[in-house]
């Protein structure tokens, strides 16, 4: 058999046994990953001193620069969630707005406060605005959800400095502040697309028939923080990573000036500062203590080892993927079929999220995959590539993913309703914004 053909099958079979892993026999989707990567570099023929090698160094290349700013981010967001300041955000949009904007109050809600906040947190902080806008108002509360969670998910997506996108940077080593300015210009319309023209249209197909439940929301503080101070501590950090991207074009300005800016521009920097004022902003000046500061923080970062460990799996099986010689065997065979790698990430990406359900394993296996391909070519615009696949890795949400229980059971809906709904948002999500992904790296 042609060497090229064989890495290629034990690859698309050590993909079957992420799939399987996760999906079929109930595994961990770390240990998935793992078993996966050993299986092919067993299988390729790598000696056991290479594999282990390998495996190190591909997890510490990924979590080298990642693991804070996980944390950071955790961090953060949990004092948002905690302190009120996410509610804050929602109920100035709705006033400014008015109520006959409520969609589009909504989906900036969720696509301001989703920059520094997981997914199922925000969910958390303003489904129970939602909530109440619908028993005040008696509208479809579709109409008010869809936009909501068009915005949420698609910064959680694709915008920096959530663990998707930050994985993908690692991998491709893309520049983070070019992936944050592109991210912020292809989320913003393609969560009006799926956000309010979807929800506005599907929310004369689909008519919930159950109630919602009612989510509480633990407040800490004993009074809510100002919409400015709310504003600011989300801004903070998206701002000051912006800084390394727009230093180098300030012209002649002095060394240290400079080199100070660029310093406070790194995420991981970034989010400490921003950490801090949200500690004394949103915690100390509302009236929390010292220690329970320090039980908010050690609550939330229990659960992002988890996270870790994916992403960290997913570092060793891409380096792997390179010690094996996948990646040349791929791009000699994807040099004839002209594949554009922005398209390949994407239709990767997108087949192991409908096959996991998991958007975070999604985008570090396909990650992983396409990666070694890339370096055997020029002119790829990486930054838009971390997006595509980021893209690839929210299609077709369903019944193997927790988010589509997660929205059906808060939103009270049933299975089919939550297929019509959820599943098509999300879709349309992942669509458009590799479209224009797509589109822009055809222009630049």
């Amino acid at each position: 058999m042609d060497s090229n053909i064989y890495l290629l099958i034990i690859t698309l079979l050590s993909i079957v046994i992420v799939i399987l892993g996760v999906a079929w026999w109930k595994w961990h989707a770390f240990i998935s990953l793992t078993v996966a990567g050993l299986f092919l570099a067993i299988m390729a023929g790598l000696s056991p001193e290479k594999i282990v090698t390998a495996y190190e160094t591909g997890v510490g290349d990924v979590l080298g620069h990642l693991v804070g700013i996980l944390a950071l981010g955790t961090i953060l967001g949990k004092l948002m969630s905690d302190s009120g300041a996410g509610m804050q955000i929602s109920d100035y949009l709705v006033k400014v707005l008015g109520y006959k904007k409520l969609p589009w109050a909504m989906m900036l809600s969720g696509f301001i406060i989703g920059i520094p906040v997981f997914f199922e947190v925000g969910i958390v902080i303003l489904l129970p605005l939602v909530i109440s806008i619908h028993k005040t108002t008696k509208t479809n509360i579709l109409l008010i959800a869809i936009p909501l969670l068009a915005g949420l998910s698609i910064v959680h997506g694709i915008v920096p400095p959530h663990p998707g996108a930050m994985t993908a940077i690692g991998i491709y080593e893309a520049n983070l502040g070019k992936v944050l300015l592109y991210s912020l210009l292809i989320a913003l319309p393609t969560a009006i697309i799926a956000g309010p023209v979807f929800g506005k249209f599907i929310s004369k197909k689909v008519i919930p028939e159950k109630e919602p439940n009612i989510i509480k929301v633990n407040n800490k503080t004993n009074g809510l923080p100002s919409v400015i101070v709310s504003f600011l501590v989300i801004i903070l950090p998206v701002f000051l990573m912006l800084l390394s991207i727009l230093t180098p074009y300030l012209g002649d300005i002095p060394s240290i000036l400079k080199n100070t800016l660029l310093f406070i521009g790194n995420p991981v920097i970034a989010l400490l500062i921003s950490c801090f004022a949200a500690f004394y902003l949103l915690g100390f000046k509302q009236g929390m203590t010292k220690n329970v500061i320090k039980d908010l923080v050690e609550e939330c970062i229990l659960p992002i080892g988890s996270i870790i460990l994916i992403i960290g799996a997913g570092g060793g099986f891409k380096q792997i993927l390179i010690e094996t010689g996948v990646g040349d065997s791929i791009a000699q065979m994807t040099e004839n079929l002209s594949l554009s790698p922005l398209l390949l990430a994407f239709l990767v990406a997108g087949l192991i999220r409908v096959a996991t359900g998991s958007a975070t394993v999604a985008l570090t296996t396909a990650a992983g995959i396409v990666s070694p391909i890339i370096q055997h070519m020029s002119g790829v615009n990486l930054e838009l590539l971390v997006i595509a696949t980021g893209a690839g890795s929210l299609m077709l949400s369903h019944v193997n993913d927790a988010g589509f229980w997660m929205v059906k059971e808060y939103l009270g809906l049933n299975v089919k309703e939550t297929f019509k709904t959820w599943t098509v948002m999300e879709t349309l999500l992942s669509f458009v914004a590799f479209a224009i992904a797509f589109v822009i790296d055809g222009i630049i």
